[in-house]
Parts: structure tokens; sequence; C-alpha cells
């Protein structure tokens, strides 16, 4: 039955986690269904617990703070190594907590762009999201290159959405000898379409491309594993499905085989020298290996505390079982929507569960804004995208079916008049 939300709220073991987080309210107290996590995720109840711990470190011991506080600060951002590393699939070594993201996405094109003569091409996705274009194209020009010969887009066939595996092959192998980076968003922030970082990878790598996600919608979403699939960098930000809080700091991954990959070119700054001697301040820089290497200030420490909150929640949880409950509620929302039957309603996201994590983009045909506004007024929180799109995040550690449920309805009562 459609409307068994009940029974499966009942039966859902990650159920009790949705107390853990906030949820906004109207003025007069009602709570909204939150389908935004996909932007901002919801503040871990923590989070106020653990930045005010860090406040009263700073209050009580001053700079002394750096080796006194609970947490010292002077390597704070090593307590998020492990966790962090554990939601992407990586090796401790291959991951820092650090900047946000597209400074970190800068600092890995530094390093991992060195276009040539004969290979200075980059290859994004369309419709990736405006700040990956952004870098991009400024990267390309500032190594003397114009965007419009060396930038590459990957598109889908005429009329689609959907790009499948069998165009990523073709583009790639038309262009490999060209192309000196393949950059690629892990989720398409628009229509939700996972694409598969591994198969990309090893196609990339045959033909001598350096290959990078965006994970900014896969980290927490998507079950992942960049060591085994051997991109040469990945970044995410953590503020969406990682309820960092916003503007919250970014993920950087680099395999472990340019760990010691010290002749790499690279903007570096003094938390990347060899923590054992840092602060003998020499000015010869002796750069770390693994992904520390590519630090370049000292940790926030208020950002962090909020993030580490957030971390301990997907600890407890593990992504095997959020994963698991993701697909299972992405399809109760779909089946549901799509069962609507409304002439307008068009899903862009794909049905394959390998192909998508927890968003579900809905294009309302010859639809406008008015129909997400009316949505805010019966009290559900979702993202529009213009022209026609609402992007609704059905996220598994605090959504419910219920909460599914409701939007379904909602979306109906607007629809079938």
């Amino acid at each position: 039955m459609l409307n068994d939300y009940q029974q499966l709220d009942q039966q859902d073991p990650l159920s009790g986690y949705r107390k853990e987080f906030s949820f906004p309210s109207d003025e007069n107290g009602i709570p909204y269904h939150y389908f935004c996590g996909n932007s901002l995720g919801l503040q871990p109840n923590n989070a106020r617990n653990y930045v005010n711990r860090e406040l009263d470190d700073w209050a009580k011991h001053g700079v002394h703070g750096h080796e006194m506080a609970q947490f010292p600060w002077v390597r704070y951002h090593e307590f998020l190594t492990e966790p962090m590393a554990e939601i992407v699939g990586a090796k401790s070594s291959e991951v820092v907590v650090m900047n946000t993201l597209s400074v970190n996405l800068h600092l890995m094109m530094v390093s991992f762009y060195v276009p040539t003569p004969k290979r200075h091409k980059i290859l994004i996705e369309y419709s990736a999201f405006p700040s990956d274009r952004y870098a991009v194209d400024s990267q390309i020009k500032f190594h003397g290159y114009d965007p419009e010969e060396s930038l590459i887009i990957l598109t889908p066939d005429e009329g689609e959405v959907y790009i499948s595996k069998e165009k990523i092959e073709q583009t790639i192998k038309m262009h490999g000898e060209e192309i000196a980076l393949i950059l690629i968003g892990s989720v398409n922030y628009y229509t939700g379409q996972a694409y598969p970082i591994k198969f990309i990878t090893e196609l990339g790598h045959s033909h001598g491309c350096k290959v990078g996600f965006d994970l900014a919608h896969g980290a927490g979403n998507l079950l992942l594993n960049l060591h085994e699939d051997g991109p040469d960098f990945a970044v995410w930000c953590s503020y969406k499905y990682l309820n960092s809080g916003p503007g919250g700091l970014s993920g950087c991954f680099v395999h472990e085989r340019h760990a010691e990959s010290f002749e790499l070119p690279r903007f570096a700054g003094w938390w990347g020298h060899d923590k054992t001697n840092r602060f003998k301040m020499s000015p010869v820089l002796k750069l770390m290996s693994g992904a520390e290497g590519w630090q370049l200030s000292n940790p926030p420490i208020l950002p962090m505390a909020s993030l580490m909150a957030s971390l301990e929640i997907f600890q407890r949880a593990g992504m095997n079982s959020l994963r698991h409950k993701s697909i299972r509620l992405h399809n109760y929302l779909r089946q549901i929507i799509e069962s609507i039957d409304h002439p307008s309603i068009r899903i862009l996201t794909p049905a394959s569960e390998d192909e998508r994590g927890c968003q579900l983009s809905i294009q309302i045909k010859d639809g406008d804004k008015r129909i997400y506004k009316q949505l805010s007024e019966k009290h559900i929180i979702a993202d529009w995208r213009e022209p026609d799109v609402i992007r609704v995040a059905p996220v598994p550690l605090y959504n419910s079916y219920e909460d599914a449920w409701n939007l379904y309805q909602s979306l109906k009562n607007i629809l079938v008049k």
C-alpha cells in the first residue's frame, strides 16, 4: 500500500536519529518537512555543545588551548580524519579536512592539471555546478589557454538529461589524448544522476588523463570507495549531507600513490610542513606525505567542532545502513510521486539504484515557481531550480517515510484539482 508510511517508520532501525537534529519551524512552532539536505543539512543538536566546548576551552586556556584543550587545537583536524575517511571509503592518510570546496578544488588543479600543448583540455559534465565551471575556466586561462578550445563538455544525447556509460566512454575515447584532467561531479546537482567513479577513473587513466571528482553531492550520500576506485583526487563540502553548518569546511582526498609525489606543483603553506618540527619555523619547507601535505593553514576550530558533532552521528549510524535506508526511502517517494500520474510530472533522476543518491529531481513541465511556493505554504522545504525543477532530498539520517507521504499529498493536492 502506498500509505503504509507509519509501518515503514516503525520498522526503520535508523528512525531514532531523527531526534538528534533540529528541524525548522514557523512562527507558531509548527515544524517543516525538510527536504533540502542536498543544499544545507540540518543542525545536529550536539553541534552547539561541541562549539561551546571549544569556546569554553578558549576562555579557560587562551593560547594554551592549542595543547591543553580537551581536543588540542594543534591537531584538531586529525580527530576528523578517520570518520571522514570512513565516509568516503579512503585510507586515513588519503584524507584531510581543510579550507572550503572551491579553494580545495583549485589546490588540486594546481597539482593535477598540468597542461601541455598536446594535452591541455579539461572534461566536465554538462550542467556542472557553476562554481566548478568558473574554477575550471579560470585554471585554463591561468595556464594561457582558451576555455573555448580547452574545455570539453560531457553531454547527454539530444533531448535527454541522462548521460549513459556508453556516451561517457565514447567522449573519453574521442578526446582522451587531448585531455589533461577529467573533473566530474559525482552526483549531478540538477538531475541527481550519480556517475560511475570507478568506470570513469579507469577509462581516464587508460588514456593518460588525471581524474578528479567533486563529491559535494556524493559525500554522506553515496556509498563511496575512493581508495579502491582510484581517482587521483576528490574534494567535497560538508554543509550538505554532512551537516556541518552554512559554509562548512571541505574534505580533500589524494590517492596514496601521490602520497610522496613532492615534485608535483602545489601551493604551499606552513600547515603542510612536517608536523614534528613545524614550530621550529624553518624557512625550508619539508612537506608531509599524504593528503596532509596539501594543507596551508592551521585548522579553524569552531567549524571543525560543528563538523565533529555530525561525523560522530555518522560513525554510529554507519554508511552501509544509511545507504540501505536511502535506497528504500527514495524508492518509496519515487513510487508515490509517480502514482500521481499527472502529465506534467517527469522525474529526471535515474531509477537505477547505482546511478543516484537520495535526491529526486522532479520536473513540472509547463510549471513555474508558484508550485514551489505553494509547497512552502504547506510546510514543505524543498529546492527550486529554474526553469521547472523541484529538487527534494529524503535524507536517511533525519527524514521519515511520513515526510515523504506529506510531500506526496501536498504536491498531489497542488497539481490535481
